[in-house]
């Protein structure tokens, strides 16, 4: 698949001042105006605050290790995609955004869910990973693609109905800057999904004590939770609804770890 050209513009590939005060939907539509016929997009929005304005956090962060958490196979199986669907309320027509998209398990199926009048912004933040996930949804034309930052998903603003992050929470480096910047990509009433496993951050896992306390450091109000798997994996999707702007860097007050 030959690569679309950058729709950006400016020193260093960013959008001019003038298209950042643009509207919302003008920033969405340049996101894909690199397209290649029939096949997925590339997409990136403004840089949001930077990482180092936030504090660390007080806990490990797991390395990654891989861009799947498990065989497809066993996933499906499962069932877990068609109940996170579900869990989330994914529609068609909605704009789903896949956090960590890693082999693209999450972008092909949202790509179903939300149909031909939909989008999947499927990012990631490791350049190999994204590339592969360029080749999967080649023929997926509702499925844009992006490389994103350890604490800034660069994400366009206000596209997003649905944030899913699956299987990576535990990796994240900058886990303050990130939930940040990831709010003004959310349109009122978008709900964030984060999946992952009951257990230590060094063995791939986020206690949920824990992610409620860094969420709610930045505002996020946890609205339900759904357990997928019982122990000792104990999957479970905490959903969470995001408040209406960012909080200054200096007022988040970094959770102690558990």
């Amino acid at each position: 698949m030959t690569r679309p050209t950058p729709c950006t513009t400016g020193r260093g590939g960013h959008l001019r001042p003038m298209l950042r005060r643009a509207l919302p939907a003008l920033a969405l539509l340049l996101a894909g105006c690199g397209a290649a016929p029939g096949g997925a997009s590339d997409f990136l929005g403004p840089a949001g605050t930077p990482a180092e304005r936030f504090p660390a956090a007080v806990r490990p962060v797991a390395a990654i290790v891989s861009d799947q958490w498990s065989s497809e196979d066993s996933r499906e199986r499962a069932g877990e995609a068609e109940r996170v669907i579900g869990w989330m309320g994914i529609r068609p027509g909605m704009t789903v955004a896949d956090i960590g998209a890693g082999a693209g398990y999450y972008a092909v199926r949202l790509a179903d869910a939300v149909g031909p009048g939909g989008r999947v912004l499927a990012q990631d933040v490791m350049p190999d990973t994204v590339a592969r996930l360029r080749r999967r949804v080649a023929n997926r034309p509702n499925v844009s693609v992006g490389l994103g930052e350890p604490g800034d998903p660069r994400l366009p603003p206000a596209s997003t109905d649905v944030a899913l992050l699956v299987h990576m929470y535990h990796e994240v480096t900058q886990p303050y800057a990130l939930l940040a910047n990831l709010i003004p990509a959310l349109r009122p009433g978008a709900r964030v999904g984060i999946l992952d496993v009951d257990g230590p951050i060094p063995f791939h896992g986020t206690p949920r004590a824990l992610l409620a306390c860094e969420m709610a450091a930045l505002g996020y109000r946890q609205v339900a939770v759904h357990d997928l798997k019982p122990p000792p994996r104990a999957e479970y999707l905490a959903i969470f609804e995001a408040p209406a702007t960012p909080p200054p860097p200096e007022s988040v007050r970094p959770c102690p770890a558990r």
